[in-house]
Protein backbone atom coordinates (compact mmCIF):
# COMPACT_ATOMS: atom_id res chain seq x y z
CA UNK A 1 0.00 0.00 0.00
CA UNK A 2 1.03 3.56 -1.19
CA UNK A 3 0.22 6.49 1.55
CA UNK A 4 0.79 10.07 0.17
CA UNK A 5 1.91 13.04 2.57
CA UNK A 6 -0.20 15.62 1.60
CA UNK A 7 0.44 19.12 1.94
CA UNK A 8 -2.08 19.89 4.68
CA UNK A 9 -4.80 22.26 5.47
CA UNK A 10 -3.74 24.17 8.41
CA UNK A 11 -6.56 26.85 9.10
CA UNK A 12 -9.38 28.46 7.15
CA UNK A 13 -7.25 31.05 5.31
CA UNK A 14 -4.42 28.63 4.09
CA UNK A 15 -3.80 27.64 0.37
CA UNK A 16 0.03 26.97 0.06
CA UNK A 17 3.27 26.29 2.16
CA UNK A 18 6.32 25.79 1.52
CA UNK A 19 8.44 22.57 2.80
CA UNK A 20 11.32 24.93 4.44
CA UNK A 21 12.98 21.49 5.20
CA UNK A 22 13.08 17.50 5.35
CA UNK A 23 13.90 16.11 8.67
CA UNK A 24 13.91 12.31 7.31
CA UNK A 25 15.17 11.05 4.04
CA UNK A 26 14.11 8.68 1.06
CA UNK A 27 14.29 5.50 3.03
CA UNK A 28 14.25 6.36 7.05
CA UNK A 29 11.76 4.15 8.25
CA UNK A 30 9.02 6.36 10.45
CA UNK A 31 6.28 5.91 12.95
CA UNK A 32 2.73 7.85 12.95
CA UNK A 33 3.38 11.43 14.66
CA UNK A 34 7.16 10.91 13.90
CA UNK A 35 8.28 14.34 12.24
CA UNK A 36 8.51 14.51 8.72
CA UNK A 37 9.18 18.23 7.44
CA UNK A 38 8.84 21.76 8.65
CA UNK A 39 6.12 23.71 6.50
CA UNK A 40 6.33 27.37 6.35
CA UNK A 41 2.49 28.60 5.90
CA UNK A 42 1.22 32.38 5.78
CA UNK A 43 0.68 32.94 9.26
CA UNK A 44 3.61 30.63 11.27
CA UNK A 45 5.79 27.62 10.91
CA UNK A 46 4.77 24.03 11.77
CA UNK A 47 5.89 20.72 11.70
CA UNK A 48 4.36 18.08 9.48
CA UNK A 49 3.94 14.50 11.33
CA UNK A 50 3.72 11.17 9.50
CA UNK A 51 0.09 10.24 9.32
CA UNK A 52 1.22 6.53 9.51
CA UNK A 53 3.76 4.00 9.78
CA UNK A 54 5.85 3.25 6.70
CA UNK A 55 8.87 3.60 5.03
CA UNK A 56 9.53 7.14 3.59
CA UNK A 57 10.22 5.60 -0.33
CA UNK A 58 9.40 9.18 -2.50
CA UNK A 59 10.41 12.90 -1.64
CA UNK A 60 8.28 14.36 -3.79
CA UNK A 61 8.55 18.12 -3.00
CA UNK A 62 12.12 19.48 -2.21
CA UNK A 63 13.02 21.57 0.61
CA UNK A 64 12.05 25.45 -0.58
CA UNK A 65 9.28 23.91 -2.36
CA UNK A 66 5.79 25.70 -2.45
CA UNK A 67 3.13 23.20 -2.44
CA UNK A 68 -1.00 23.73 -2.93
CA UNK A 69 -2.63 22.39 -0.28
CA UNK A 70 -3.35 18.83 -0.53
CA UNK A 71 -0.81 18.14 -2.97
CA UNK A 72 1.36 15.07 -2.61
CA UNK A 73 4.77 15.87 -1.44
CA UNK A 74 6.24 12.64 -0.71
CA UNK A 75 5.33 8.97 -0.60
CA UNK A 76 5.05 6.26 2.64
CA UNK A 77 5.09 2.55 1.60
CA UNK A 78 6.57 -0.80 3.58
CA UNK A 79 9.69 -1.77 2.25
CA UNK A 80 8.16 -4.25 -0.28
CA UNK A 81 6.42 -1.98 -2.04
CA UNK A 82 7.82 -2.45 -5.94
CA UNK A 83 9.48 0.67 -7.45
CA UNK A 84 7.49 0.63 -10.64
CA UNK A 85 4.40 1.04 -8.51
CA UNK A 86 6.23 3.56 -6.49
CA UNK A 87 7.61 5.51 -9.77
CA UNK A 88 4.24 5.73 -10.97
CA UNK A 89 2.96 7.18 -7.96
CA UNK A 90 5.73 9.63 -7.98
CA UNK A 91 5.18 10.74 -11.43
CA UNK A 92 1.72 11.03 -11.04
CA UNK A 93 1.82 13.07 -8.19
CA UNK A 94 4.81 15.25 -9.34
CA UNK A 95 2.74 16.04 -12.43
CA UNK A 96 -0.55 17.10 -10.21
CA UNK A 97 2.16 19.51 -9.13
CA UNK A 98 3.43 20.82 -11.83
CA UNK A 99 -0.06 21.31 -13.62
CA UNK A 100 -1.49 23.14 -10.28
CA UNK A 101 -4.24 20.28 -11.02
CA UNK A 102 -4.36 19.37 -7.23
CA UNK A 103 -7.84 19.05 -5.29
CA UNK A 104 -7.41 20.23 -2.12
CA UNK A 105 -8.74 18.59 0.97
CA UNK A 106 -12.12 19.92 2.45
CA UNK A 107 -11.44 22.40 4.97
CA UNK A 108 -13.27 22.72 8.32
CA UNK A 109 -16.97 23.41 8.16
CA UNK A 110 -17.69 26.95 9.54
CA UNK A 111 -21.19 27.44 10.90
CA UNK A 112 -22.58 30.21 13.88
CA UNK A 113 -25.33 29.46 17.03
CA UNK A 114 -26.92 31.55 19.18
CA UNK A 115 -26.21 31.73 22.96
CA UNK A 116 -27.00 34.57 25.39
CA UNK A 117 -28.12 37.04 22.79
CA UNK A 118 -24.72 36.57 20.86
CA UNK A 119 -23.42 35.28 17.68
CA UNK A 120 -21.07 32.36 18.24
CA UNK A 121 -18.75 31.11 15.16
CA UNK A 122 -16.87 28.21 15.05
CA UNK A 123 -14.62 25.69 12.78
CA UNK A 124 -15.63 21.77 13.07
CA UNK A 125 -13.64 19.36 11.46
CA UNK A 126 -14.22 15.23 11.66
CA UNK A 127 -17.63 13.07 11.00
CA UNK A 128 -17.34 10.58 14.00
CA UNK A 129 -15.89 9.88 17.06
CA UNK A 130 -15.67 11.97 20.81
CA UNK A 131 -16.50 15.22 20.13
CA UNK A 132 -13.57 17.45 21.67
CA UNK A 133 -14.38 21.27 21.88
CA UNK A 134 -11.40 23.63 21.80
CA UNK A 135 -11.35 26.97 23.48
CA UNK A 136 -8.93 30.06 22.98
CA UNK A 137 -7.16 32.46 24.83
CA UNK A 138 -7.21 36.30 25.07
CA UNK A 139 -7.09 38.01 21.60
CA UNK A 140 -6.94 34.62 20.08
CA UNK A 141 -9.53 32.75 18.27
CA UNK A 142 -10.62 29.53 16.28
CA UNK A 143 -7.70 29.66 13.72
CA UNK A 144 -5.06 29.78 16.83
CA UNK A 145 -5.95 25.56 16.74
CA UNK A 146 -4.70 25.22 13.17
CA UNK A 147 -2.35 22.73 13.90
CA UNK A 148 -4.20 20.89 16.89
CA UNK A 149 -7.47 20.69 15.32
CA UNK A 150 -6.54 18.62 11.96
CA UNK A 151 -4.71 15.53 13.40
CA UNK A 152 -7.65 15.22 16.13
CA UNK A 153 -10.59 15.45 13.76
CA UNK A 154 -8.93 12.01 12.63
CA UNK A 155 -10.47 10.40 14.82
CA UNK A 156 -12.90 12.72 16.64
CA UNK A 157 -15.03 15.65 15.84
CA UNK A 158 -13.40 18.84 17.25
CA UNK A 159 -15.26 21.96 17.36
CA UNK A 160 -12.80 24.99 17.43
CA UNK A 161 -14.91 28.08 18.94
CA UNK A 162 -14.25 31.99 18.81
CA UNK A 163 -15.86 33.23 22.17
CA UNK A 164 -17.41 35.97 22.51
CA UNK A 165 -16.03 39.59 21.67
CA UNK A 166 -13.33 37.25 19.27
CA UNK A 167 -12.79 36.21 16.06
CA UNK A 168 -16.45 35.81 14.09
CA UNK A 169 -18.33 35.87 17.21
CA UNK A 170 -20.38 39.18 18.05
CA UNK A 171 -17.98 41.75 19.67
CA UNK A 172 -19.53 42.01 22.78
CA UNK A 173 -18.60 40.38 25.92
CA UNK A 174 -21.23 41.60 28.55
CA UNK A 175 -19.54 41.88 31.92
CA UNK A 176 -16.56 39.65 30.87
CA UNK A 177 -16.88 37.62 33.86
CA UNK A 178 -15.78 34.05 33.75
CA UNK A 179 -18.96 32.59 34.20
CA UNK A 180 -20.81 35.14 31.37
CA UNK A 181 -17.59 33.15 29.08
CA UNK A 182 -18.39 29.74 30.82
CA UNK A 183 -21.82 30.02 29.67
CA UNK A 184 -21.07 31.09 26.42
CA UNK A 185 -19.18 27.93 26.13
CA UNK A 186 -21.98 25.35 27.73
CA UNK A 187 -24.54 27.38 25.18
CA UNK A 188 -22.84 26.48 22.70
CA UNK A 189 -22.77 22.91 23.72
CA UNK A 190 -26.62 22.57 24.07
CA UNK A 191 -27.30 24.70 20.60
CA UNK A 192 -25.39 21.94 19.06
CA UNK A 193 -26.59 19.03 20.79
CA UNK A 194 -23.92 17.58 22.47
CA UNK A 195 -24.68 15.32 25.61
CA UNK A 196 -20.72 15.52 26.08
CA UNK A 197 -17.15 16.61 25.26
CA UNK A 198 -14.17 17.10 26.00
CA UNK A 199 -13.18 20.56 27.03
CA UNK A 200 -9.47 21.66 26.12
CA UNK A 201 -8.88 25.59 26.77
CA UNK A 202 -5.84 27.86 26.30
CA UNK A 203 -5.11 30.60 29.01
CA UNK A 204 -8.16 32.52 29.32
CA UNK A 205 -9.75 29.77 27.55
CA UNK A 206 -7.89 27.64 30.24
CA UNK A 207 -9.79 28.93 33.28
CA UNK A 208 -13.23 29.52 31.37
CA UNK A 209 -13.41 25.71 30.44
CA UNK A 210 -12.34 24.92 34.07
CA UNK A 211 -15.46 27.41 35.15
CA UNK A 212 -17.51 25.52 32.38
CA UNK A 213 -16.52 22.31 33.92
CA UNK A 214 -17.62 23.27 37.34
CA UNK A 215 -20.64 24.25 36.19
CA UNK A 216 -21.83 21.34 34.32
CA UNK A 217 -19.39 18.35 35.41
CA UNK A 218 -22.07 15.83 33.64
CA UNK A 219 -21.61 17.63 30.23
CA UNK A 220 -18.16 16.85 30.25
CA UNK A 221 -16.06 13.96 30.49
CA UNK A 222 -12.25 15.38 30.17
CA UNK A 223 -10.36 18.99 30.77
CA UNK A 224 -7.14 19.39 29.11
CA UNK A 225 -5.23 22.69 29.69
CA UNK A 226 -2.73 24.35 28.32
CA UNK A 227 -0.66 27.32 30.10
CA UNK A 228 -4.48 28.25 31.61
CA UNK A 229 -5.30 31.08 33.71
CA UNK A 230 -6.01 31.03 37.18
CA UNK A 231 -3.79 28.84 38.51
CA UNK A 232 -1.52 31.44 40.59
CA UNK A 233 -1.20 34.99 40.83
CA UNK A 234 1.73 36.05 38.75
CA UNK A 235 1.16 37.48 35.05
CA UNK A 236 3.14 39.43 32.21
CA UNK A 237 0.43 41.97 32.98
CA UNK A 238 2.56 44.43 30.44
CA UNK A 239 1.99 41.74 27.78
CA UNK A 240 -1.69 42.08 28.59
CA UNK A 241 -1.80 45.79 28.33
CA UNK A 242 0.38 46.69 25.88
CA UNK A 243 -1.62 43.77 23.69
CA UNK A 244 -4.71 45.38 23.94
CA UNK A 245 -3.50 48.87 23.69
CA UNK A 246 -1.40 48.34 20.02
CA UNK A 247 -2.76 49.71 17.10
CA UNK A 248 0.32 49.67 14.59
CA UNK A 249 2.97 46.52 13.78
CA UNK A 250 5.68 47.98 15.60
CA UNK A 251 3.68 48.52 19.03
CA UNK A 252 2.21 44.99 18.42
CA UNK A 253 5.03 42.98 17.48
CA UNK A 254 7.63 42.78 20.67
CA UNK A 255 4.18 42.22 22.67
CA UNK A 256 3.93 39.16 20.19
CA UNK A 257 7.43 37.66 20.81
CA UNK A 258 6.29 37.26 24.66
CA UNK A 259 4.26 34.41 23.46
CA UNK A 260 6.48 32.33 21.72
CA UNK A 261 10.20 30.53 23.13
CA UNK A 262 11.26 31.47 19.64
CA UNK A 263 10.02 35.12 18.66
CA UNK A 264 11.12 33.99 15.52
CA UNK A 265 7.69 32.99 14.52
CA UNK A 266 5.81 36.14 15.18
CA UNK A 267 5.22 36.69 11.20
CA UNK A 268 4.31 40.27 9.59
CA UNK A 269 0.91 38.20 8.72
CA UNK A 270 0.21 37.13 12.11
CA UNK A 271 0.77 40.84 13.41
CA UNK A 272 -1.46 42.01 10.36
CA UNK A 273 -4.05 39.49 11.43
CA UNK A 274 -4.64 40.42 14.75
CA UNK A 275 -4.19 44.02 13.90
CA UNK A 276 -7.57 43.36 11.76
CA UNK A 277 -9.28 41.80 14.23
CA UNK A 278 -8.18 44.45 16.84
CA UNK A 279 -9.50 47.12 14.71
CA UNK A 280 -12.98 45.81 14.12
CA UNK A 281 -15.85 48.04 15.91
CA UNK A 282 -16.09 47.02 19.52
CA UNK A 283 -12.98 44.76 20.10
CA UNK A 284 -11.46 47.87 21.99
CA UNK A 285 -14.46 47.81 24.65
CA UNK A 286 -14.20 43.78 24.82
CA UNK A 287 -10.31 43.50 25.65
CA UNK A 288 -10.65 46.28 28.14
CA UNK A 289 -13.38 44.31 30.05
CA UNK A 290 -11.51 41.41 29.62
CA UNK A 291 -8.55 43.23 31.05
CA UNK A 292 -10.61 44.07 34.49
CA UNK A 293 -11.28 40.24 34.48
CA UNK A 294 -7.87 38.77 33.66
CA UNK A 295 -5.76 41.46 35.96
CA UNK A 296 -6.14 43.39 39.82
CA UNK A 297 -4.05 45.36 39.25
CA UNK A 298 -0.28 43.30 37.92
CA UNK A 299 -1.86 40.42 39.43
CA UNK A 300 -4.23 37.56 38.24
CA UNK A 301 -7.67 38.52 39.14
CA UNK A 302 -9.11 34.93 38.04
CA UNK A 303 -8.96 32.10 40.40
CA UNK A 304 -9.50 28.86 38.93
CA UNK A 305 -8.12 26.30 41.00
CA UNK A 306 -10.70 26.83 43.18
CA UNK A 307 -13.34 25.04 40.69
CA UNK A 308 -10.76 22.34 39.35
CA UNK A 309 -10.73 21.58 42.91
CA UNK A 310 -14.73 20.81 42.60
CA UNK A 311 -14.34 18.90 39.66
CA UNK A 312 -13.94 15.04 39.78
CA UNK A 313 -12.74 14.58 35.93
CA UNK A 314 -9.70 12.90 34.44
CA UNK A 315 -7.96 16.26 33.80
CA UNK A 316 -4.45 17.15 32.29
CA UNK A 317 -2.42 20.57 32.70
CA UNK A 318 0.31 21.19 30.01
CA UNK A 319 2.72 24.60 29.60
CA UNK A 320 5.50 25.60 27.84
CA UNK A 321 9.10 26.01 30.29
CA UNK A 322 9.62 29.25 28.44
CA UNK A 323 6.15 30.83 29.24
CA UNK A 324 6.83 34.47 29.44
CA UNK A 325 2.87 35.49 29.93
CA UNK A 326 1.67 32.97 32.52
CA UNK A 327 4.78 31.70 34.51
CA UNK A 328 4.53 27.50 34.65
CA UNK A 329 2.37 26.22 37.50
CA UNK A 330 2.42 23.12 38.74
CA UNK A 331 1.72 20.97 35.53
CA UNK A 332 1.28 17.35 34.19
CA UNK A 333 3.65 17.93 31.07
CA UNK A 334 6.34 20.87 30.77
CA UNK A 335 7.31 21.20 27.00
CA UNK A 336 10.54 22.42 26.58
CA UNK A 337 11.84 25.22 24.37
CA UNK A 338 8.45 26.01 24.39
CA UNK A 339 6.19 29.09 25.30
CA UNK A 340 2.98 30.28 26.26
CA UNK A 341 1.51 29.45 22.57
CA UNK A 342 3.09 25.96 23.32
CA UNK A 343 0.14 24.19 20.94
CA UNK A 344 1.60 26.57 18.07
CA UNK A 345 5.34 25.41 19.03
CA UNK A 346 5.06 21.91 19.88
CA UNK A 347 1.35 21.05 18.64
CA UNK A 348 2.84 17.06 18.91
CA UNK A 349 3.25 17.01 23.16
CA UNK A 350 -0.31 19.03 23.16
CA UNK A 351 -1.96 16.24 20.97
CA UNK A 352 -0.47 13.98 23.34
CA UNK A 353 -1.54 15.58 25.78
CA UNK A 354 -5.23 15.53 24.75
CA UNK A 355 -5.17 12.05 23.34
CA UNK A 356 -3.02 10.64 26.30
Amino acid sequence: MIRPVTMPKWGLSMERGRVTDWFVAEGDEVKTGDDLADIDTDKINGTLESPGDGVLRRVIAEAGEEVPVGGTIALLAEATTAEQELDEAARKARAEIDAGAVEAPEGPVTGTVEVGGRTLAYATLGTEGDVVVLVHGFGGDKNSWLFVQEPLARTRVVHALDLPGHGDSTKDVGDGSLDTLADAVLGFLAALGIEKAHLVGHSLGGAVVTAAAAKAPGKITKLTLIAPAGFGTAVNAGYLRGFAAATTRRELKPHLSALFADPGLVTRQLADDLLRYKRRDGVGQVLATLLDTLLDGDAQAIAAAPLLSKVDLPTKTIWGRQDAVLPPGNADVYVENAGHMVHLEAPGAVLAAITG
